[in-house]
């Protein structure tokens, strides 16, 4: 259960020693920038969760807001309105009014972490906050997991078997009736490698509309 804990760490959250550190040291070197745990962002009423790895440094580390002021949200927010999650304009700045519908965004880590990685322990110490995250949104149907990490930290805050459920770009999970589904990240490098293309993307984008749709 996870009724006495926030789905939002502190700000000065400190239970990961080397990303608390490597905040400091942002703020040290950028003190405009938001240099704390990146809150949620979009429907509290959402049927969709969309989980990422980790705040980028000079991306949601930097604004507040995840995935905004990166490629990553450049293509996540695009993709995002051309299926009917968003209204207004993306403009990579938390003021540029843009408005989630039906979803909601989060990240695995709310911590920036060293090179965008991630420790165990650390994945581990804010899944917590992944499992309060998801329990407080009512109507949650669909959750989409952004890369492996993400698959595998949700199926653990839900107490499911990674060995049941693995890991594939466009997979569909039933979840105890929460559908689970997988996409490769959609980060600068898999773009430019083509691991993922905006077809792909788009695919499994559409493929949650319409499973929505129906539900």
């Amino acid at each position: 259960m996870t009724d006495s804990i926030s789905p939002l760490p502190a700000a000065d959250c400190a239970i990961c020693p080397r990303l608390a550190d490597y905040r400091r040291d942002n703020a040290g070197a950028h003190s405009d920038w938001f240099n704390a745990p990146v809150p949620c962002f979009g429907d509290p009423q959402g049927q969709l969760l969309i989980v990422g790895l980790a705040p980028g440094v000079t991306g949601a580390n930097r604004t507040g807001r995840p995935f905004t002021g990166d490629w990553a949200g450049d293509l996540l927010y695009e993709t995002l309105a051309k299926f009917g999650f968003s209204s207004g304009r993306y403009d990579r700045h938390i003021g540029d009014g843009l408005r989630l519908q039906n979803c909601m965004i989060t990240n695995a880590v709310r911590c920036v972490p060293p090179q965008n990685k991630p420790t165990g322990p650390e994945i581990n110490n804010c899944r917590p906050f992944l499992r309060a995250r998801i329990d407080s949104l009512p109507r949650v149907k669909a959750i989409l997991s952004l890369g492996r990490i993400s698959h595998e930290s949700v199926l653990r805050s839900l107490n499911v078997k990674l060995k049941d459920h693995a890991f594939a770009h466009g997979a569909v999970h039933d979840i105890n009736g929460l559908a689970l589904y997988d996409s490769y990240h959609c980060s600068r490098y898999n773009t430019n490698t083509r691991r993922l293309t905006v077809a792909m993307f788009e695919q499994v984008f559409a493929t949650i509309r319409d499973d929505l749709a129906i539900a």
